[in-house]
């Protein structure tokens, strides 16, 4: 379910690099937020110049979630800069880049991300707790969906916080499920909205659903 060498439930390595923001240290650049790392095959690749762009109009989104985002790419801070220039105008909102800095100097620090980014596209999630909650392998070929990407923090945060798991397509204010090793009347108490259950052929009522809490 995850790329090899780093599986979801792991510790993030704490590396450090040189970015687009000065020098970091990952753990530290998290803090206690939510933190989003993309990996990009290049600078000046055109799927990922589009993803760029796309990633600093919904900063605003991210920042309500309390989610920093990160970028990784093989090519030197300058290129990286140089980048976010060329699409200022209509790509980086404002013309920044520091919404999402570029990493570099990955190949020691984190050979998997180093290894990974020549042809492929990563997404990482990770939770204040500095542990791997998500991961998603694109192709180059094929840039990402930051929508879904919003919805997967979305459900990320709602069940790390409560006692859900949200369901088949599910999308911020649909009804979510009750988890299975929750008692029926410990979930009475806890979602008072209610709880329903779907029927089944099986005529079995573990399928328990609640209104988002």
């Amino acid at each position: 379910a995850a790329m090899p060498g780093l599986l979801l439930g792991d510790e993030a390595p704490n590396f450090e690099a040189e970015t687009t923001q000065g020098r970091i240290r990952f753990h530290d650049f998290l803090g206690d937020s939510w933190g989003i790392l993309f990996s990009h095959p290049r600078d000046f690749t055109p799927v990922c110049t589009t993803e760029l762009g796309r990633a600093a109009k919904l900063a605003p989104e991210f920042q309500k979630r309390n989610v920093k985002m990160i970028a990784l790419s093989i090519d030197s801070v300058q290129d990286h800069l140089s980048w976010c220039k060329v699409g200022k105008k209509h790509l980086c909102s404002q013309g920044k880049v520091a919404k999402s800095p570029g990493v570099t100097g990955m190949g020691r620090t984190f050979p998997l991300l180093y290894t990974h980014c020549l042809a492929k596209q990563l997404v990482f999630v990770f939770g204040p707790d500095k542990k791997l909650k998500l991961s998603i392998l694109y192709p180059a070929t094929t840039g990402r969906n930051f929508d879904e990407i919003l919805r997967v923090v979305d459900s990320l945060q709602l069940t790390a916080y409560k006692k859900v798991a949200t369901p088949v397509d599910w999308k911020p204010g649909d009804s979510v499920m009750v988890v299975p090793t929750l008692a029926d009347e410990e979930a009475k108490k806890l979602f008072p909205k209610g709880v329903f259950t779907k029927d089944l052929p099986s005529g079995k009522k573990y399928l328990r659903y609640t209104p988002q809490p």
